[in-house]
């Protein structure tokens, strides 16, 4: 298995290949993680912009932060997971959203990349100038909660959603 990946930009030479993976997450009927990958790609070239647009900060939803997206890939293009990384905090974000949110495709899982997507992803928001990230996991979500302390997740105090769910709340120092 090929344990070499990158976080690459989201391009439309990769189109049938998310395509494959967007249907993947879709058949799982699991919850798609980060929330892009939810869009709808069948108008790829509109899904491109709309990422590209949130970015640079642009046509946001009131509320909303700018925020970058990359893919995972492998070194044979295959794509294996997701990450959006926004740029700053808002209130919801500090208490249960974090600055990090990534997905590992299901077929992929327990191979090691959650890991690097997140030491990956800690890369680029130190370059986008955040000191100190937020990631944020649901205190069921065991593995999760692993990959953030493996990256140097330090725990800080738990958040209570209204349903009840408990989100557990880590600061990495870059």
């Amino acid at each position: 298995m090929s344990m070499s990946v990158s976080l690459i930009k989201p391009t439309e030479d990769l189109r049938d290949e998310y395509l494959a993976f967007y249907q993947e997450w879709k058949d799982s009927g699991e919850t798609m993680v980060p929330w892009v990958i939810s869009k709808d790609p069948s108008d790829f070239a509109a899904m491109l912009q709309e990422l590209y647009a949130e970015e640079a900060g642009e046509n946001l939803p009131a509320g909303w932060v700018p925020a970058s997206t990359y893919w995972l890939a492998t070194e044979e293009q295959k794509l294996v997971g997701a990450v959006n990384i926004r740029h700053q905090l808002t209130v919801p974000l500090l208490q249960s959203g974090g600055h990090i949110g990534y997905g590992i495709r299901p077929s992929e899982r327990r191979k090691g990349y959650a890991t690097q997507i997140l030491a990956l992803s800690l890369q680029k928001a130190k370059e986008l100038g955040i000191g100190k990230a937020l990631v944020v996991c649901d205190a069921t979500n065991l593995a999760s909660e692993r990959t953030i302390l493996k990256n140097g997740g330090v725990a800080d105090e738990s958040f209570v959603e209204e349903d009840g769910n408990i989100v557990k709340r880590y600061w990495i120092e870059m």
